[in-house]
């Protein structure tokens, strides 16, 4: 992590120089180097304080972290770069619609803390696929999520990720956008070697904090400019742009239900139904169901806390709306011609994009309304965010690959090799992500978060519906959930491929896209797959075998508070001592002394420069093994000391007063949602 922050530094400043561009000043780029010192300074102290050589400490943060850390981490781990760049984006080509997205999760998180988070704590596991192998039996269940996890990091997060970021680069620096992308691997290739969950967590605190700043400022500012919401409804629905390619269309003209955010049932965009039964599931496996998010609630010390910070991540995102989709919408006021171009050739000019500029509405608003010095420190946010987001993913990838997918075929690895292994498989997802890329450009008329939201739509409704069957009904199999994620994956796959031979037409052409792929919206469809993937899992359960008894104590609702033991479980300890323990419980591993080695202490110090190379070597094995956390730092806890905790940690125990504040939490934030859907839909706003 510290490398990479100060890579990035030295690039923006390089990028200044070599530029010599007028787009940037000095009280930028001093803005920028003092917000990268200061996450320097929380890596620094991450790396230092946490135990980064067990697997929990590195993967779940030791389990210890306060509902205020998990709700901030929650928050910042989903907003990237790809929520400045595609909520805003979405913002200027459609309107308010996007901002469903973003209520949905309010109340979806409330769902993962009050019935899933209940279960994954009881059962003990670090990772969501060991849970379906602890719930279900058998491994072709966890290798197959585990792997189909990773093809979802690939198309939604990491190549997205990679994308936006490149492309905000792009529009401030005025760097090529893959010349940016190579910048951006490099920057990600060192940030996921240290710090674990722990570094990624409490910078993903710090990132919370500039977000908000940064973010509000910017909708203050951008509504100032347009005169407050009155002038934003009026100036977007008068934004076309002065040229088109054919004027007697409607291309360029903002949709007269631009400000309603749930629509008619056959709407292209967000009909009402069809959110509400099509995009739940998708919500479900991303907040639930997905690694990188219930690894945050996972690092936390109780359940109070973990529920506790589902409910500040809701109340978090009741804010992207106001700070990030409106003033998307004003930055198609402003700039017209630009953020709403619909000429593909003039498109191509302007962003490199045919199918539409929409995408540069938030880097149009950084770099023409924000003063220097703010500008500069909302362009190191945006970046710093995009490390952040990134880290985080390449950890929650690492966990998966080694823990649900390596030790399937390497059942002997040392937690060292697994660590190692982890770190290396980041180097490969780089490479396939980066190749991904030019099809996100082309895809749902080049709108990046709509993008996200249709291939998730296609391959995540299966994972929810196993994971609901799996927590709710205990008659669900092996046999069901699997054959259950099977059809769901042929039904999204030929759905997804479909949509990459059929894309949309630019406009004003005929759309001459089968009634298949033109008329069946994809939210509609995510609904069908979720449904037949549910009733096949249900129909093959009920036509075998029933699991064995034990398989449910501690893996469903209903179950997790049961106290008997499983014959299936090994100590907690066995998964938290320290490197050096595991070596030497281990009788395979054989201890090779070498007796020169072992009477250093007794050469005279007259002899001592004699063996000063060996003295450096290991001195710099030891240095490189504290860096890339394969050595617990001197005063971390014990096994016994660490089994203590996580024995709290996975208590469901909790204090009725601290309840019930929580349950009129919930409450509330649900209410909240729900009545700004209601509000903006209807249209009086």
């Amino acid at each position: 992590m510290i490398f990479s922050l100060t890579l990035t530094s030295f690039l923006l400043f390089c990028g200044k120089m070599l530029n010599n561009s007028d787009t940037l000043e000095t009280w930028d780029i001093v803005a920028m180097v003092l917000y990268f010192l200061v996450m320097i300074a929380v890596g620094i102290s991450s790396m230092c304080f946490a135990n980064r050589s067990t697997v929990s400490g590195f993967f779940l943060a030791g389990r210890q972290m306060n509902w205020i850390i998990v709700g901030a981490s929650l928050f910042a781990s989903n907003i990237g770069s790809d929520h400045f760049i595609g909520l805003a984006g979405s913002g200027a080509a459609e309107g308010i619609s996007v901002g469903a997205f973003e209520f949905n999760a309010t109340i979806i998180l409330q769902l993962l803390g009050w019935v899933f988070l209940p279960v994954y704590i009881a059962s003990k596991v670090h990772t969501l696929p060991e849970y379906m192998s602890k719930r279900f039996g058998g491994n072709r269940i966890r290798v197959y999520l585990a792997a189909l996890s990773l093809v979802l990091y690939i198309f939604t997060k990491i190549s997205v990720d990679m994308f936006s970021g490149a492309l905000f680069i792009n529009q401030s620096l005025r760097w090529n956008l893959y010349a940016s992308i190579l910048l951006l691997l490099g920057i990600t290739a060192l940030t996921s070697i240290t710090g674990g969950l722990t570094a990624a967590i409490f910078l993903e605190v710090l990132q919370t904090c500039a977000i908000l700043i940064g973010c509000v400022s910017i909708a203050v500012i951008s509504f100032v400019e347009v005169g407050g919401y009155a002038g934003l409804r009026e100036g977007y629905m008068n934004s076309v742009p002065n040229t088109t390619r054919l004027n007697l269309t409607k291309c360029g003209h903002p949709e007269p239900d631009s400000f309603v955010m749930l629509r008619d049932i056959r709407d292209p965009g967000m009909p009402w139904l069809g959110f509400v039964i099509g995009q739940t599931p998708s919500s479900i496996w991303y907040w639930a169901a997905d690694q990188m998010m219930v690894q945050r609630v996972l690092s936390s010390k109780t359940l109070s806390h973990a529920q506790g910070g589902c409910i500040l991540a809701g109340y978090l995102k009741l804010l992207p709306l106001f700070i990030m989709v409106m003033p998307g919408m004003i930055s198609r006021v402003l700039w017209p011609d630009e953020v709403g171009c619909v000429d593909p050739d003039i498109c191509e000019r302007i962003c490199g994009n045919r199918v539409g500029c929409s995408n540069i509405a938030y880097p149009r608003l950084v770099m023409r309304l924000l003063p220097a010095g703010l500008r500069g420190l909302m362009i190191a946010i945006m970046l710093a965010s995009l490390v952040s987001d990134l880290s985080s993913i390449f950890n929650s990838a690492s966990s998966l690959f080694t823990i649900d997918v390596w030790v399937r075929f390497r059942s002997k690895a040392t937690p060292r090799e697994m660590l190692i292994v982890g770190r290396v498989f980041n180097l490969v997802l780089l490479a396939v992500s980066i190749a991904w890329i030019p099809l996100i450009q082309q895809m749902q008329g080049g709108q990046l978060y709509i993008y996200i939201q249709s291939i998730a739509a296609y391959l995540a409704p299966p994972i929810a519906a196993v994971y609901l069957l799996a927590i709710l009904w205990h008659r669900c199999n092996e046999k069901g959930a699997f054959w259950g994620l099977m059809l769901g994956l042929a039904l999204g796959v030929t759905r997804m491929i479909l949509d990459f031979v059929y894309r949309s037409p630019e406009c004003g052409l005929p759309d001459e896209r089968p009634s298949f792929i033109k008329d069946f919206q994809y939210l509609y469809y995510a609904f069908v797959v979720f449904v037949l993937s549910g009733f096949t899992a249900i129909f093959v359960s009920l036509c075998t075998k029933q699991l064995e008894p034990y398989r449910l104590i501690r893996t469903t609702f209903s179950t997790r508070f049961a106290t008997l033991e499983r014959p299936d479980e090994l100590p907690a300890s066995t998964h938290d001592m320290s490197l050096t323990e595991l070596t030497a419980t281990n009788s395979t591993v054989a201890v090779v002394s070498d007796e020169k080695e072992t009477s250093v202490e007794t050469i005279p110090a007259e002899k001592a420069l004699k063996y000063s190379p060996k003295m450096m070597l290991g001195l710099l094995q030891h240095g490189y093994n504290w860096f890339c956390g394969l050595d617990a730092p001197k005063g971390q806890p014990d096994a016994n000391e660490i089994e203590a905790k996580l024995l709290e940690a996975s208590s469901l125990e909790q204090p009725k007063w601290v309840r019930n504040i929580l349950l009129v939490n919930v409450a509330l934030i649900c209410s909240f949602g729900i009545t700004i859907y209601a509000v903006f839909s209807s249209g009086i706003m």
